[in-house]
């Protein structure tokens, strides 16, 4: 069985890695022809190629025109709206592409829960052993000796968690086992951390409202790997709100969710943790609002934006198809990879391992 699913589509997705993203308040996108232009008090700053972009990420106070959005509809170019401190708002996209057949097959293997709670389990099987991976890197990283035998002690954790999965009779107890696995990697997360303690701690996930700096980039940064693995489902047919460990919900992209759960500690977490320790982020740039919450400024946002755009730029080795690729075509490697699992041309859904 051949499983060269890249070779010669290299070339065709390299544009998958190109986002635009929007965050000077105030701007407007307009079309002229086949391009994108951004004006700012009606001045042009920057014209973008439709043909150059997967998608257009909004921060805030920016407009759109209908002609502008028209055209990156026809280009299958999604448009997201989110605020200026990274909450979604919207999505727009044009016509749904991909086979009728294979999101009809989706639907059946959503609604079979034993289907579903074998997707699940290679899924959090894939998450667990990354989350392992980060803290047996973290433990060989460190130089403080508390610090890395508490990371070392926490990896060997993640082996009996692991051994613990294939007993999971449901969904049930699978989320149950996942939620303690994560439980446990979060306990430890703030000895990752090895500069500006007193800006940068970690004491427990915080999400509405993140609670801390760090937990403002995580939201962050998780927010567009959720965005990035939405479009790499649309783009290979399947529907992002029909998920396996994530059960549908009005609003919820749950296979998204779901595919991003193994992404999170190579995608989003060491990227996080990387800005930190090599101190491209400072505590001057987080404020806590009225309710609590932490919200990165203006430069710090953009800091992570590019960032999470260098990142994926780099290339590794995919561990399941052999090929050399950008980290940023991981969910859309993942994504065709699960495609070809409900058409019958995998046996089962092969996670993403990072080494």
């Amino acid at each position: 069985m051949s499983l060269h699913i890249l070779g010669n589509r290299n070339k065709d997705m390299k544009h998958l890695l190109n986002t635009l993203f929007i965050t000077t308040q105030g701007s407007y996108i307009a079309r002229e022809g086949e391009t994108l232009l951004i004006r700012v008090e009606h001045e042009t700053k920057n014209r973008f190629p439709v043909v150059q972009l997967q998608s257009v990420i909004c921060f805030g106070q920016v407009s759109m025109s209908p002609p502008a959005m028209g055209l990156c509809a026809e280009h299958g170019v999604t448009v997201s709206f989110l605020s200026e401190q990274g909450k979604f708002i919207a999505r727009v996209v044009g016509p749904v592409s991909g086979n009728v057949l294979l999101r009809k097959e989706q639907y059946r293997f959503s609604d079979n829960l034993d289907a579903s709670t074998a997707i699940a389990r290679n899924m959090i099987t894939g998450k667990l052993v990354n989350c392992r991976n980060m803290l047996m890197r973290g433990a060989r990283e460190r130089d403080d000796v508390e610090s890395k035998a508490i990371l070392a002690s926490s990896a060997k954790a993640f082996t009996r968690h692991l051994r613990a999965l294939p007993d999971s009779a449901n969904l049930d107890e699978l989320r149950g086992k996942e939620g303690d696995a994560s439980a446990d990697y979060f306990a430890v997360f703030d000895h990752f951390i090895t500069v500006n303690k007193e800006d940068f701690y970690f004491r427990f996930r915080s999400r509405r409202p993140p609670l801390d700096n760090i937990n403002a980039m995580l939201s962050f940064v998780y927010t567009l790997l959720v965005h990035d693995t939405v479009s790499a489902l649309e783009g290979v047919g399947l529907d992002p709100a029909v998920g396996f460990m994530h059960r549908d919900r009005p609003g919820r992209p749950s296979l998204a969710l779901d595919l991003m759960e193994e992404l999170r500690p190579v995608l989003a977490d060491r990227l996080v943790i990387a800005l930190i320790n090599r101190q491209q982020v400072q505590g001057c740039g987080f404020t806590k609002t009225e309710c609590g919450g932490v919200i990165m400024d203006n430069e710090t946002r953009k800091t992570v934006l590019v960032a999470w755009q260098e990142r994926k730029q780099e290339e590794i080795t995919h561990p399941f198809i052999g090929e050399k690729i950008k980290i940023g075509l991981i969910p859309h490697v993942q994504a065709l990879l699960f495609a070809r699992f409900l058409r019958g041309d995998l046996e089962a859904y092969p996670p993403f391992f990072w080494k």
